[in-house]
């Protein structure tokens, strides 16, 4: 089993959902977590819930990132494991709005930059450190109906794959949590996509966790809550067309759900 007795985590996006059910799964290991939301409330009822430190405000923003490193070195001493859970999926079709587009790049991808930039310098004076990206099985695959969550989930997963190949051997292990369909908001929030998201199964946010920190013990780079997205991205990979294909073939069926319902 995993050994993060005593070791100092912040989650990110922790207020609910994912985020929550993995600061309770930390916690439940024996670490210290510092909990952080745009929802402070929702922070500080976790926090106080787990015996954990509350950190409300942005985790996206370059300001935002660094005030949440230094509360919660304050809080912790160190940093050993950093959730860069927090996301937004914003922007449905080709006619996304620009704000959209930014907010998704800013919060998916862009706040784990900003993170990393602060926490591996340190990592790597004293030889480890662990940076775990909540992305998606978008980021492997693709949301059909909302190309600013594939684009950004995407990114999530490159940068997330370019640090683990630079500073593996220096001690920086990176995950990737790449999970499909998830009970939380967002796929409440779905809508014709519910079905699509939840055609192998739902998983609970506890599900996720405790395939995260399973694959805590192992330092595997994509951890697959739904074993299925693994075929899924071979098959991708290996026939790209065919999976194209089959791709499109259920966006159609999406476009004849929304003409009969009158949405387009």
């Amino acid at each position: 089993m995993p050994d993060l007795a005593g070791s100092g985590v912040v989650v990110t996006g922790a207020g609910h959902g994912i985020g929550r059910a993995l600061a309770r799964r930390m916690a439940a290991g024996g670490a210290r977590v510092v909990v952080n939301d745009r929802d402070t409330a929702a922070a500080e009822a976790v926090a106080a819930e787990i015996g954990g430190y509350a950190a409300g405000g942005d985790a996206a923003s370059e300001a935002g990132v660094a005030d949440l490193v230094g509360r919660a070195r304050a809080a912790l001493g160190a940093i050993d494991v950093w959730f860069a859970n927090a996301g937004v999926d914003r922007g449905k079709g080709l006619d996304a709005a620009e704000e959209d587009w930014a907010a998704s790049l800013e919060v998916n991808v862009m706040a784990h930059v900003r993170a990393s930039r602060l926490l591996v310098p340190e990592w790597l004076e004293r030889g480890g450190g662990r940076f775990v990206v909540t992305a998606s099985a978008a980021g492997l695959l693709t949301m059909l109906g909302s190309p600013t969550y594939s684009v950004s989930k995407h990114g999530a997963v490159a940068y997330a794959e370019w640090l683990a190949a630079t500073y593996r051997h220096r001690g920086v292990v990176v995950q990737a949590i790449c999970p499909q369909g998830v009970a939380t908001r967002m796929l409440e929030e779905a809508g014709p996509l519910q079905e699509l998201l939840g055609r192998d199964s739902v998983l609970t946010p506890e599900q996720v966790a405790d395939a995260a920190w399973d694959a805590l013990d192992d330092d595997r780079f994509l951890v697959l809550p739904h074993p299925e997205v693994g075929a899924y991205y071979a098959a991708r990979a290996t026939d790209t067309d065919r999976w194209l294909g089959g791709m499109n073939r259920i966006q159609q069926g999406l476009d004849q759900q929304l003409d009969l319902g009158g949405q387009r």
